[in-house]
């Protein structure tokens, strides 16, 4: 979809395409018969672009809940765009306690997208001037502030990002690209704009946070900035780097949509190595990434079962945010023969593998285990002081 053909859906006509278009894709129509049936009424640019958008908008819900159905998108910018809850998690930590939603600060969305983070700040209450370097985007975020009412408060131009004045507002946010011509980079120096940029506009903001990637490179990130890795229900879903207003070195984990938080004390706590007992915690992946491990075994009262392993071994139930538990059956150091005849002896059919310092391939094991039962497992695939082991856990262990 090129400038031209977004255009056209903005018209009434397109407006009337891309509404047919969506409900002939809500109702499951092959691809084919939809463009056919299309095509009887509008030309072949516009039935295109409208079965495309439709199909964003599709698939969009994932991330934007209803507001989905009224946005636009670019295959790129719905990939790379942040999810709501975690936009809108962002936008209050960026305003503050207690923010008066008619006199929020003024934002600069540096390389905005098709605006999923600029609309959770104009609902918080920020003013906000946006910029993206693609005309076609920048079109995209303007239909999407009008779309959903915010225009008032969302300026959106075609800019290069290092052209612009972060100092002038009253905080700076940003998102680089992080897809090149050969798809997806993480290489921080390969983002656009290239990560010097990205940290030359931090230098002269008064406040600042940018969306990277959950596995951004520690080295690159800028000297006093706290980082936050956020993990939506359960999965890790994005980095951010805060910086100005006071911002402490801080590593911190935040689980959504509960609005958990976990952040390193200082000092990193003394967690005892022990032998494994009746459960095994899994932390969440975002205290995993934001090596706070040790922080999550103080709440468990566990200890780890190898220094080099997320895995938390402990005594006694205890309900947390921060990890999975599940309850220990056997443990045996790993041999397939041995797996397989303890998962047949306890008519195990289906099994979820997990694992941590193991090589084994998880969709062989399963194919060699040649299960046939009708209950259920975890399998726990782990290194213990070198050795492997294979750990039979309950599904659902008590609480």
């Amino acid at each position: 979809m090129d400038l031209e053909a977004f255009r056209q859906l903005l018209t009434p006509r397109g407006r009337q395409a891309l509404a047919e278009a969506g409900e002939l894709t809500a109702a499951g129509a092959d691809p084919v018969v939809a463009a056919t049936t299309l095509r009887r009424t509008y030309d072949a640019a516009l039935t295109s672009a409208a079965l495309t958008q439709a199909g964003l908008r599709e698939r969009a819900r994932a991330k934007f809940g209803e507001d989905a159905g009224l946005m636009f998108f670019t295959p790129h910018g719905l990939e790379q765009s942040t999810r709501k809850e975690v936009a809108e998690h962002r936008a209050r930590r960026l305003t503050g306690p207690g923010a008066d939603p008619d006199a929020g600060p003024h934002v600069l969305d540096v390389c905005c997208g098709i605006g999923g983070d600029f609309l959770a700040l104009a609902r918080a209450g920020c003013t906000v001037t946006a910029v993206d370097v693609d005309p076609l985007t920048a079109a995209v975020a303007t239909a999407n502030a009008e779309a959903l009412g915010v225009g008032d408060r969302v300026r959106v131009v075609v800019g290069n990002a290092g052209a612009v004045r972060p100092e002038e507002y009253d905080a700076l946010f940003a998102d680089p690209a992080r897809r090149g011509g050969r798809g997806r980079t993480f290489d921080p120096m390969a983002y656009s704009p290239p990560w010097p940029t990205v940290l030359d506009l931090l230098s002269r903001a008064r406040r600042g946070c940018v969306k990277v990637a959950p596995g951004f490179p520690y080295e690159y990130m800028p000297e006093g900035s706290e980082t936050e890795w956020v993990s939506y229900k359960g999965e890790l879903k994005e980095a951010a780097l805060w910086t100005g207003a006071g911002r402490r070195p801080v590593r911190r984990a935040t689980l959504l949509p509960g609005g958990h938080t976990l952040a390193a004390t200082g000092q990193e706590p003394d967690t005892p190595v022990g032998p494994l007992g009746r459960y095994v915690y899994e932390p969440d992946p975002a205290a995993i990434r934001g090596h706070l491990v040790a922080e999550v075994a103080e709440l468990v009262g566990g200890r780890l079962i190898d220094r080099r392993i997320a895995y938390i071994a402990a005594d006694e139930p205890v309900d947390t945010p921060w990890a999975a538990r599940y309850a220990v059956d056997e443990v045996m150091t790993f041999s397939l023969k041995k797996l397989r005849a303890a998962l047949r002896e306890r008519s195990v059919g289906n099994v979820t593998i997990k694992k941590r310092g193991s090589a084994v391939d998880i969709e062989r094991l399963r194919a060699d285990l040649r299960l046939n039962g009708e209950k259920s497992a975890v399998i726990i695939l782990t290194r213990i002081l070198e050795r492997p082991y294979a750990l039979i856990c309950d599904t659902f262990p008590p609480a």
